[in-house]
């Protein structure tokens, strides 16, 4: 046998050995897995299940302007995305409405997103990126409406709430297809 067939077979019957050394004794619980955290409580799952429909279904009680949205946005925003939603390492979130069918598309809030209602989600569950679900809904909706007024689809004085958010209608609402649309007959 040669040299890096020894190492190679010697190596295998010592991880044998190690793994015949780690199994527990008759009686003993198999844990799987590294054996990390705990199970969550249906508390807490039941805190993070905040999924937000198209139609506005499970939108919280709270409302926000553009005028402080954009006190929010500038303060824990503008740094990634940039002043007015542009110009920055992440993300442009305005601008690019009517670009969808150029040679250079931009998908931004008001040109690609086809419900006002998924901003509120995606604010809500992951911004800011330093401290995700930290804002409360009167901040998300001020961030939204502060959007939605940067990409011209609401008035500076236009209140977001869980029932006037729903109702803005989105440039591309249209240019989705719903996955759980019936089949024609």
């Amino acid at each position: 046998m040669s040299m890096p067939k020894r190492a190679l077979a010697a190596a295998l019957v010592l991880a044998g050995a190690a793994g015949a050394a780690a199994s527990p004794a008759a009686g003993e619980a198999q844990v799987q897995g590294p054996d990390l955290g705990r199970p969550a409580s249906l508390e807490e799952i039941a805190a993070w299940d905040t999924t937000i429909a198209p139609d506005g279904g499970n939108l919280p009680p709270g409302r926000g302007t553009a005028a402080a949205g954009k006190a929010i946005y500038e303060a824990h925003c503008a740094s990634c995305h940039g002043n007015k939603g542009i110009g920055r390492t992440a993300e442009e979130l305005a601008g690019g409405i009517g670009s969808l069918t150029t040679d250079t598309p931009a998908k931004t809030v008001g040109s690609y997103w086809p419900y006002a209602t998924t901003l509120y989600d995606y604010v809500f569950r992951a911004m800011p990126m330093a401290a995700p679900r930290s804002f409360t809904p009167d901040q998300v909706y001020a961030v939204s409406a502060y959007l939605l007024f940067l990409s011209g689809l609401i008035g500076a004085d236009d209140e977001m709430s869980a029932k006037t958010l729903p109702a803005v209608e989105m440039p591309n609402r249209g240019g989705f297809v719903p996955i759980h649309e019936e089949p024609p007959t």
